[in-house]
């Protein structure tokens, strides 16, 4: 069945049972919503009315950790997760790291304001990052699923939870918002907004426009992460219904360094280096040529690194460019005061590229410029003459210009009915995309003739050539209904499904070019494949239950199942990775569409959540919540041997087995009086594979079985704390913020780990009027101070192999940085 029969029959079937049903005279009630605080502020809300466990996180409350925080950073104050980066502000993608519940950032799902935003792994092929979507200061709040999102969460990648991003509505007041903020390593966050009020030049609704430049050195090269976003969103709400009109643009140049290799199959010298960071030259091109020329560092190969550096060798320059535009109209329609139809359709294009200037001979270059200029081979393909040549092509100075060059280009809808019918209110969606997405490799020479390249430029000389070019559409579709019925007063119970379909196509209008010595029928022939995938699971159920213990305490339980789409290319800058189209042939991409499965995962939970005002002495409130969980992840895929260049064998990308994780996250925030609260989330975890898995065959011809059963799974630590000091005296404000992140393994088989680390954030601030000058409404200073006891250690690791003989990669803890922030409201 065709997608598009396939979207007809689920809504004839939602149509039809909804007609079914009769209109009762009770209003519709607002769907889940936050508890009230028991005190004055929060630091984090525990969502009512739903039986999942859930979060969320004020985007004020964001703003104090760090003004221009990435919503995504934000929430690793929430239990159960980690969130890593090598800056503060959570902006970097190349080296973000997320884990939530031993679920990965490619594993999530993620929205904002109901527009899904793919599966925000970097080299994204179906959303974008979500501050890139959103400006920080635009949000109102972020929510945490994360045991297993709703329903009528828009993803493919929703195994392990969701985090749903909210922006602010316009004020229904006139005014200016301007916030500057200057600090650490030349640091400038420039930040205006104009709400327009409720105008009646905009038929009664209101408005605002923003505009962000942001400005950052990197804290340990000479690059800057430069940001210029701009939104705007409209708001009219009456007594018909709600329309809603929001426009992203983002332009993002992020300045990458490399990260450290350690331990892993090098020379005893290569492993002895070991760099706390790998910061590219540039802007001292003089330096890029020099550190590659030949001497006896070398072994006077033209193009190469000095030996003794092994992998840690350094580019000229590496960055992330990036351009997004978002738009989305949203129109909840009260149809009857017991129904709202909410109807959306959103456009997002994306452009960009990575780009990469290095030597010319690291990790198995030369191969690859041999295919395509096999007549300056001379003798072997690492010859001093051939490398010579090889450079000469290149500009002379040793070093290439990589590109990988990004397209998407998506549309789509998202409808969904709410019909609050007696006892139950019933819920029934369909989500729908249409996307086509492109990736390029392309090369470039390092020359005079490319004097616009640098991290920041669009590279506009002749071309080397270009590697190749895929092309994909994609096509996904997402149904649900469920039911809410309030069996009891005090007793809710919930029930539904939700199918999930995509078709996949993918083809390369240009392929990789093979060396002439290499037979088509050889292993080691590159032809990537071409063809398409259908993957679809029609039934996905969930149930849950809501108990009212008291007035302000419930109980809840939660079970559901998901899945997670396959995917055109996988993380990181290439589609090499979790991905059939980076096979290397047609025989492998048909196997795999024969033989393997989806990864699937079975999430149960359960908990309790509430709040209370207590006379007890000094303490005088309490809210928080606690949950237990169980999941069940099966069909696990792993990259076991990636096809490319670097590795002309045999690709293998396929299930093996699963993991089973337990886990509890404890949070509760206290107050003491209307001055001080204090938070604080403990959070353990257990992921452990479920079995081990086959590598290849030793030389007896035996399988080579790469023990992982029982071993835990790696970048998922077992120990998490989190907490939030703050204190409030009118216009004063403090807080102090804590993260702990226990033991993390770096490898399948846990030969390797990290160890923990634990780092404190400072804030305060505070509040002040301006008498002699009217205009101002109120404004207010802050100072912010991140990593205050300078810890260091490891931020972002990534697993680079199943033992410790093929290592892993790091990104250090980013040092002591200091931010004022001035914000004034006119």
């Amino acid at each position: 069945m065709s997608i598009s029969k396939t979207r007809a029959r689920a809504l004839l079937m939602a149509a039809t049972a909804l007609a079914s049903m009769t209109c009762a005279s009770r209003a519709m009630a607002q769907d889940a919503a936050a508890s009230p605080a028991a005190g004055d502020s929060q630091v984090i809300v525990t969502v009512s009315r739903t039986t999942r466990s859930a979060v969320a996180f004020s985007g004020a409350e964001a703003q104090k950790i760090l003004p221009g925080i990435s919503p995504l950073k934000a929430v690793e104050s929430l239990p159960g997760v980690v969130y890593e980066t090598a800056d503060p502000w959570g902006n970097n993608e190349q080296n973000e790291a997320l884990v939530v519940h031993g679920f990965t950032t490619q594993q999530l799902g993620y929205t904002m304001d109901d527009v899904p935003l793919g599966d925000q792994q970097y080299g994204n092929y179906n959303g974008l990052s979500t501050s890139r979507a959103i400006t920080s200061e635009n949000v109102e709040r972020v929510t945490l699923e994360s045991g297993a999102g709703g329903l009528g969460v828009a993803s493919t990648s929703n195994l392990g939870g969701a985090i749903e991003t909210f922006s602010s509505d316009p004020s229904k007041l006139m005014g200016f918002d301007l916030r500057e903020t200057v600090g650490s390593y030349a640091t400038t966050r420039t930040f205006g907004r104009f709400d327009t009020g409720q105008q009646d030049l905009l038929a009664g609704g209101e408005a605002y426009v923003s505009y962000l430049h942001h400005d950052a050195r990197a804290w340990d090269f000479d690059g800057h992460q430069r940001d210029d976003q701009a939104n705007a969103k409209y708001v009219h709400d009456d007594a018909a219904g709600k329309l809603t009109l929001f426009a992203d643009w983002d332009n993002k140049v992020e300045p990458n360094e490399d990260a450290t290799a350690f331990a892993g199959a090098q020379t005893a010298a290569a492993r002895a280096y070991t760099p706390a960071t790998r910061p590219f030259i540039y802007p001292n091109v003089q330096q890029c040529a020099a550190y590659l020329a030949p001497s006896a560092a070398n072994g006077n190969l033209p193009g190469s690194p000095p030996t003794a550096v092994g992998n840690n060798f350094t580019n000229c320059f590496s960055a992330a460019q990036r351009t997004d535009i978002l738009l989305y109209g949203k129109y909840d329609w009260n149809l009857t005061p017991d129904m709202v139809w909410s109807n959306q359709v959103y456009y997002h294009y994306n452009y960009g590229r990575g780009i990469v200037a290095g030597p010319v001979n690291q990790a198995g270059l030369p191969g690859l410029f041999a295919a395509y200029y096999p007549s300056l081979v001379v003798g072997t393909t690492g010859s001093a003459a051939t490398l010579q040549n090889i450079a000469n092509v290149f500009g002379g100075t040793g070093n290439e210009v990589r590109t990988t060059e990004y397209r998407i280009n998506r549309g789509g809808e998202v409808s969904t009915l709410k019909w609050r019918l007696g006892d139950h209110q019933i819920e029934a969606g369909v989500w729908w995309e249409h996307n086509e997405d492109a990736q390029h490799r392309v090369w470039y020479p390092f020359s005079a003739a490319n004097n616009d390249l640098s991290p920041y430029d669009v590279p506009n000389g002749p071309k080397a050539f270009t590697q190749y070019y895929a092309q994909f559409h994609v096509n996904d579709e997402q149904l649900h209904i469920q039911d809410q019925w309030r069996v009891l007063p005090n007793l809710l119970l919930q029930a539904g499904w939700k199918a999930s379909l995509q078709a996949a196509d993918g083809k390369f209008p240009i392929n990789q070019v093979n060396a002439a010595s290499v037979s088509p029928t050889s292993t080691s022939f590159v032809h990537y494949p071409s063809g398409s995938i259908s993957s679809n699971d029609w039934f996905l159920p969930q149930v849950g239950a809501v108990w009212d213990a008291t007035a302000n305490t419930q109980v809840f339980f939660n079970v559901q199942k998901n899945m997670r789409q396959f995917i055109p290319y996988g993380a990181g800058s290439n589609f090499y990775g979790f991905s059939p189209w980076s096979l290397g042939n047609q025989a492998a991409f048909d196997l795999f569409k024969s033989t393997v499965k989806p990864e699937t995962s079975w999430t149960y939970e359960g908990g309790v959540r509430g709040h209370t005002g207590l006379d007890w002495g000094f303490i005088s409130g309490v809210e928080g919540q606690a949950s237990v969980y169980h999941v069940n992840f099966a069909n696990r895929l792993l990259n076991i041997a990636p096809y490319n260049f670097i590795n002309p064998a045999p690709a293998v990308l396929e299930n093996v087995g699963g993991v089973t994780t337990n886990g509890v996250d404890v949070a509760a925030t206290v107050h003491f009086g209307p001055h001080f609260q204090a938070y604080d989330a403990i959070s353990y975890n257990k992921s452990t594979y479920d079995s081990s898995y086959s590598s290849g065959v030793t030389s007896s011809g035996a399988p080579a079985v790469v023990p992982t059963a029982g071993k835990w799974v790696p970048l998922t630590p077992d120990w998490l704390e989190k907490f939030i000091v703050s204190t409030n005296w009118g216009p004063f404000e403090a807080q102090l913020n804590g993260d702990y992140i226990g033991r993390r393994f770096v490898t399948y088989t846990n030969d390797l780990s990290v160890p923990a680390t634990f780092q404190v954030g400072l804030e305060a601030s505070y509040a002040f009027t301006v008498p002699q000058i009217s205009a101002i409404k109120s404004a207010k200073i802050s100072l912010n101070v991140t990593n205050l006891g300078n810890t260091k250690g490891i931020s972002t690791a990534v697993v680079s192999g199943a033992t410790a003989t093929q290592g892993y990669t790091a990104y250090p803890i980013a040092p002591t940085m200091g931010f004022v922030t001035l914000q004034a409201k006119f």
